[in-house]
Parts: C-alpha cells; sequence; structure tokens
C-alpha cells in the first residue's frame, strides 16, 4: 500500500494560513463586541424606575433613627410590674448584660392612653401619642447583638460586620429614581462619624452609584446657605455652561478609555454618573434644602434643631421624588443613657415635635399614604438598674444598660395599619415573647411594602447571591395593609401558637428540607435553579412596584 508524502509547506503558506486564523478570531471578537455593544445599549439605565408586577403600598422610606439605644420600657412599651418589684430581683431568669446590674428598675415617666386605640404612650412623647392612631407600635423586635457598631451596622445593612450594602443602597438599586437631578438616597446627620460612619449608607459591592449621599443638617434655619450643604457641589471657577462642556469632554474620554481597552470598569461609570448628578444638583439641590422657603406655619409645626430640620428637609426630599432619606438624631450614640435614664427627656424632647410633625406635613402634602416611616434604635435597655463602673465609685445609678431581646420600632404611612400594637415583651421588658419580629423581619417588611420579593432582590458577588435579609426574614403581615398577588404567592409568618394544625414528623421533615435547600442555593450557587440572563442583575424578576 502506497501512502503518499504530504508536501512540505513553504513558509509563505505559513504565514498565509496562520494570518487567515487570526483573522477568523479577530472577525469573531469583532462580532461579540458588536452585540456586547447592542446589549449594552438596550440595557436599563440603572437609574430608571423599574417594570411594574403589581401596585406597592409605599413609594418612598423615611428612616428616622435613634442612635444609641431607646429604653422601650420608657416610652412606648409599659409595664405595671416594673413598679411592682421595683428594686427586686427579676424573676424566674436572670439576664446575662454587658455590664453589671441591680434589681429591676421602674419607669420614672408616666403614660397615657391617646386616640381611638387607646395605645399607651409616655409622658416623653406626647405629640407622637397625638398621632398614635396613623402609628403601628412593634414591641416584640429583637437581635442577637448587644453592642452598638454591630448593631447599628446591622439595622442599617442586615449584617453585623462592616462590608454590606445598606438598606438604602439595595432599595434605589431595586426601584432606581423618580428624580435625576438629585440623589436617590439621601442621609442627613449634624456630623459625621455617626457612632460607624458612611459604611452605614455605603452600597459595598453593589455599583457606587448606588450609595447614600451625606448632607449635614446642623445649620440654624436664619442663618444658613443652602449652598454650602454639600460639600463642592459648586465650581467656582467655571459657571454652568462651562462646567457642562467640560463634563461632556470628560464623559467622551471616560467613554473612549472603556471602549479601546473593552473592559467593564463600574468604578469608571461610577464617576461619569457622580458627575452627571453633581452638575445636574446645582440647579436643584440648594432649592430643595432651602427650608426657609416654607411657611412660618410649617417651620413651627416641625420646631427648632437639627433633627426639626433634618424632618422638615425629609418631607422635601420624597416630595422632590427622593427614594429614601436617612435622619440621625446626631453624632455618636446620644440614646445612650447607662448612668441616668433622665436624659431621655432632652433627647425625646428635640425628637418628639419634629416627629410628629413629619406625619402631620406628610398628609397636608398627600405623600402620607405613599411614605413608609420607620423609627427606632439599634437595640433597647434593660428593665434592670446598671451598677456604677469601678471609675463611678460601684454606686448605683439610674440608667439602663442594652437590651436587643426585646424593644420597639414603629411605623406609619404606606401600607401600615395605624392605630394598633403588634407583638410584645414579657412582664419585664426584657424579652420579646409574642409575635416576636427579627430586624430581617423589618427589613423584609419595608422592601415588602415597597413591592419587592425580598428573596429575589439579589446581586452576585464573590460566588454567591447576596441580599438585605442574607438567608432569613419573613413578612411581617400582621403590620401590613393587604396589597397586591404577593401576599396570595407569599403568607407572612404566624406564631406557632396561631397555626391551626399541628406539627407531624412528615410536615416537620418537609420544612426542615425546603430550609436547607433555601440555605443551599443562597450559599452555593450550584444548587440554585439555572436561569437565563445576568445573575448580578436580577431585580427583573423581583420587582413587584407600579409608578
Amino acid at each position: 500500500m502506497h501512502i503518499p508524502t504530504p508536501r512540505p509547506v513553504t513558509r509563505r503558506e505559513a504565514l498565509c494560513r496562520m494570518g487567515a486564523g487570526f483573522g477568523m478570531l479577530s472577525f469573531a471578537s469583532l462580532i461579540a463586541d458588536t452585540f456586547a455593544q447592542a446589549a449594552e445599549s438596550s440595557a436599563p439605565s440603572p437609574w430608571m424606575i423599574r417594570d411594574p408586577k403589581f401596585k406597592p403600598k409605599a413609594k418612598h422610606v423615611i428612616f428616622l433613627f435613634m442612635n444609641g439605644g431607646l429604653s422601650q420600657v420608657d416610652s412606648f412599651d409599659p409595664k405595671p410590674m416594673l413598679e411592682k418589684y421595683h428594686g427586686q430581683p427579676m424573676p424566674g431568669e436572670t439576664p446575662q448584660h454587658e455590664r453589671k446590674t441591680g434589681g429591676l428598675m421602674k419607669s420614672p415617666f408616666s403614660f397615657k392612653k391617646y386616640g381611638k386605640s387607646g395605645t399607651e404612650v409616655s409622658e416623653l412623647f406626647p405629640n407622637i401619642g397625638e398621632c398614635i392612631d396613623d402609628i403601628c407600635v412593634v414591641r416584640s423586635v429583637y437581635t442577637e447583638i448587644p453592642n452598638h457598631e454591630p448593631a447599628i451596622i446591622m439595622m442599617n445593612t442586615g449584617a453585623n460586620v462592616a462590608g454590606r450594602p445598606s438598606m438604602g443602597s439595595w432599595i434605589t438599586y431595586g426601584l432606581g429614581t423618580q428624580n435625576k437631578n438629585l440623589p436617590s438616597f439621601v442621609v442627613l446627620c449634624p456630623e459625621v462619624p455617626t457612632t460607624v460612619g458612611p459604611p452605614l449608607w455605603n452600597s459595598a459591592f453593589l455599583p457606587p452609584m448606588y450609595q447614600g449621599t451625606y448632607v449635614t443638617d446642623d445649620v440654624h434655619t436664619k442663618e444658613f446657605d443652602p449652598q454650602k450643604l454639600i460639600p463642592n457641589i459648586h465650581n467656582e471657577m467655571f459657571d454652568l455652561n462651562q462646567q457642562k462642556k467640560e463634563l461632556d469632554l470628560i464623559t467622551q474620554l471616560d467613554q473612549l478609555n472603556m471602549s479601546a481597552t473593552k473592559a467593564h470598569d463600574p468604578q469608571l461609570e461610577a464617576t461619569i454618573s457622580a458627575l452627571e448628578t453633581a452638575y445636574r444638583m446645582q440647579t436643584e439641590a440648594p432649592d430643595v434644602f432651602d427650608v426657609r422657603k416654607e411657611t412660618d406655619a410649617v417651620l413651627k409645626l416641625y420646631g427648632e434643631g437639627s433633627t426639626a430640620r433634618g424632618c422638615l428637609t425629609a418631607a422635601r426630599l420624597v416630595e422632590r421624588g427622593v427614594r429614601m432619606v436617612q435622619v440621625y438624631y446626631a453624632k455618636g450614640d446620644p440614646w445612650d443613657h447607662h448612668f441616668d435614664i433622665q436624659l431621655h427627656r432632652k433627647t425625646a424632647h428635640d425628637s418628639d415635635q419634629p416627629f410628629a410633625a413629619l406625619i402631620k406635613d406628610l398628609k397636608s402634602r398627600g405623600l402620607f399614604d405613599e411614605t413608609l416611616i420607620v423609627c427606632g434604635s439599634e437595640f433597647g435597655r434593660t428593665p434592670v438598674v446598671e451598677m456604677g463602673s469601678g471609675f463611678m465609685g460601684g454606686q448605683t445609678h439610674n440608667g439602663r444598660d442594652h437590651n436587643p431581646h426585646g424593644f420597639t420600632i414603629w411605623l406609619a404611612g404606606g401600607g401600615i395599619k395605624g392605630g394598633m400594637t403588634y407583638g410584645a415583651t414579657d412582664d419585664f421588658g426584657w424579652k420579646a415573647v409574642e409575635k416576636p419580629v427579627h430586624v430581617h423581619d423589618i427589613h423584609a417588611t419595608i422592601l415588602y411594602l415597597l413591592g419587592i420579593d425580598h428573596t429575589k432582590l439579589t446581586y452576585r458577588y464573590s460566588g454567591r447571591d447576596f441580599r438585605l435579609t442574607d438567608v432569613s426574614g419573613e413578612v411581617t403581615g400582621g403590620v401590613c395593609m393587604q396589597v397586591g398577588s404577593f401576599w396570595l404567592r407569599r403568607s407572612p409568618r404566624l406564631p406557632r401558637s396561631a397555626r391551626s394544625f399541628k406539627p407531624t414528623a412528615a410536615s416537620s421533615g418537609m420544612r426542615c428540607a425546603a430550609r436547607s435547600i433555601r440555605w443551599m442555593a443562597m450559599t452555593f450557587p450550584v444548587f440554585a435553579p439555572a436561569s437565563s440572563g445576568d445573575r448580578s442583575m436580577t431585580w427583573s424578576s423581583a420587582i413587584r412596584c407600579s409608578y
């Protein structure tokens, strides 16, 4: 059998074949780039309002944060047993605290029933008491964290360590913005830092365009200059027309750089977006922050002080379409009264009138029913007295230690059933015992009222899908008005005592298996069901909103 010998390949033929191969690779790359550019051009803007699935009850969120730890038994959760057993050890369980504590301590503040609901409110908050029929007081909130920094991070980000996106970032990532001339997430605080600082409103691994914009509200109503509220918002060297030309040139250069490198650079895109937002804010931001334009009646309604101005500014921002506003009482831990609970009088006096005024003002602006107001602290305080530390001589004081096991948060506005209390702590205000609500449940409920399924609002990072509620969280249906088909698909969690069936071995096994599968799907993406599209942008299936 004759086997033909292949003809030797000449150098010219080898170069031609190699050139053809490289040409095909280049053509394939060109086609891929063309399709990628087409996909990018058809991709939705990160600021756009997402497609509706069902109509939500709220479009905006105002989070009033009393950092430091409001005492629930001295504000919205009266406990007559504290007076009966004042000075005595707590019966039954001996609670463990961060510091040395003594016997039970009655509240030095009296309580009064308000409104048609007859909800009892402390003398510290008479103005809020007048609005109690619009408020749902959740008395059974709990967490596992007794220290300020991780507890504040948990309340704001859903995690107990820094490095996760804030709740406001998740909300704006999921819903977009209604006003491109203003930030979609604004943070108001007299001075930075708070106990933790910027990580409380950071976007972490979400695109940087979703992080909160910090604005100081530590200004006097008659003296402040709205042009100075946001640092570096104005360019002293160029007017608006010159800045527009400069911005267009910088944007073109940045886009050319991304096209040349063929690389997706989130930081560069965020810089372009920030420059554009800063340019647009020069015309609208000074106006919306200038509370002097309000009538004397409105200014009198809110009163004086940074908290009052923060609440009034929050109402004005919501009126302009800002998605979320967070108002901090002050820097540090101003509600952290370890040695004298009477100091609550000062902080409550500064907060009571503005918080109540916010409810009344939003009603007058026609925004109350579409704005969710959340008010609370990172944890509560103990029903027992805190003993003085060594440098204080070991003497007994009239303060309270940290208590994460049962505390109060109140909600009002969009989608909330007003004039009711939900859940309860024990007879002494130590632990949540009836309808306990975890911080993750609060976050799930906030997202639910905004039209978002908290289990589907995810972002893929470092090999797994993250979400605000981590791998837990249930909608607290008892505080919500019924909204949309989502209610029918996903029932709120009920307390075990309210279930109409007795768990069997089979049903318990099925529930455990379902929880295990859900945990594996969140922790190890290989267990998650396959889906088409970019897994890093999954809000298209999560949003249930209508605007």
